[in-house]
Protein backbone atom coordinates (compact mmCIF):
# COMPACT_ATOMS: atom_id res chain seq x y z
CA UNK A 1 0.00 0.00 0.00
CA UNK A 2 1.42 3.64 -1.11
CA UNK A 3 1.58 6.48 1.66
CA UNK A 4 0.88 9.30 0.49
CA UNK A 5 2.13 12.95 2.64
CA UNK A 6 -0.56 15.17 3.13
CA UNK A 7 -0.61 18.60 2.06
CA UNK A 8 -2.05 21.28 3.76
CA UNK A 9 -2.68 24.59 1.73
CA UNK A 10 -3.97 28.27 3.49
CA UNK A 11 -5.57 30.90 1.42
CA UNK A 12 -7.30 34.21 2.85
CA UNK A 13 -10.67 34.97 2.04
CA UNK A 14 -11.18 38.31 3.06
CA UNK A 15 -14.98 38.37 1.57
CA UNK A 16 -16.32 35.70 4.11
CA UNK A 17 -18.32 37.34 7.01
CA UNK A 18 -20.76 34.75 8.44
CA UNK A 19 -21.88 31.50 9.16
CA UNK A 20 -23.37 31.08 5.68
CA UNK A 21 -20.15 32.22 4.05
CA UNK A 22 -18.26 29.41 5.80
CA UNK A 23 -20.59 26.81 5.01
CA UNK A 24 -20.61 27.55 1.20
CA UNK A 25 -16.45 27.77 0.90
CA UNK A 26 -16.25 24.81 2.78
CA UNK A 27 -19.14 22.53 0.80
CA UNK A 28 -17.21 23.61 -2.46
CA UNK A 29 -13.81 23.17 -1.44
CA UNK A 30 -14.36 19.49 0.13
CA UNK A 31 -15.74 18.51 -3.10
CA UNK A 32 -12.68 19.33 -4.65
CA UNK A 33 -10.30 16.18 -5.55
CA UNK A 34 -7.91 15.02 -2.73
CA UNK A 35 -9.01 17.40 -0.34
CA UNK A 36 -9.57 15.37 2.93
CA UNK A 37 -10.60 18.06 5.64
CA UNK A 38 -11.37 22.02 5.45
CA UNK A 39 -11.07 24.18 8.01
CA UNK A 40 -12.55 27.70 7.76
CA UNK A 41 -11.16 30.25 10.75
CA UNK A 42 -13.81 33.20 9.96
CA UNK A 43 -12.13 35.61 12.39
CA UNK A 44 -8.82 35.09 10.67
CA UNK A 45 -10.86 34.97 6.67
CA UNK A 46 -9.05 32.27 6.57
CA UNK A 47 -9.39 28.52 4.90
CA UNK A 48 -7.12 25.82 5.66
CA UNK A 49 -7.57 22.66 3.26
CA UNK A 50 -5.61 18.97 4.13
CA UNK A 51 -5.49 16.26 1.49
CA UNK A 52 -3.04 14.18 -0.82
CA UNK A 53 -2.05 15.30 -3.76
CA UNK A 54 -4.02 19.12 -3.74
CA UNK A 55 -4.73 21.12 -6.73
CA UNK A 56 -3.99 24.99 -5.79
CA UNK A 57 -6.15 25.93 -9.01
CA UNK A 58 -9.29 23.72 -8.23
CA UNK A 59 -9.31 24.91 -4.93
CA UNK A 60 -8.98 28.30 -5.90
CA UNK A 61 -11.48 27.57 -8.58
CA UNK A 62 -13.78 26.25 -5.74
CA UNK A 63 -13.55 29.08 -3.42
CA UNK A 64 -14.87 31.67 -5.95
CA UNK A 65 -17.39 29.18 -7.16
CA UNK A 66 -18.72 29.87 -3.56
CA UNK A 67 -18.90 33.48 -4.71
CA UNK A 68 -15.49 34.70 -2.92
CA UNK A 69 -11.97 35.60 -3.73
CA UNK A 70 -8.84 33.54 -2.61
CA UNK A 71 -5.87 36.36 -1.20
Amino acid sequence: MERHEKDTLLYLVPGMHCGHCVAAVTEEVSAVPGVESVTVDLEAKRVEATGTALDDAAIRAAIEEAGYEAA
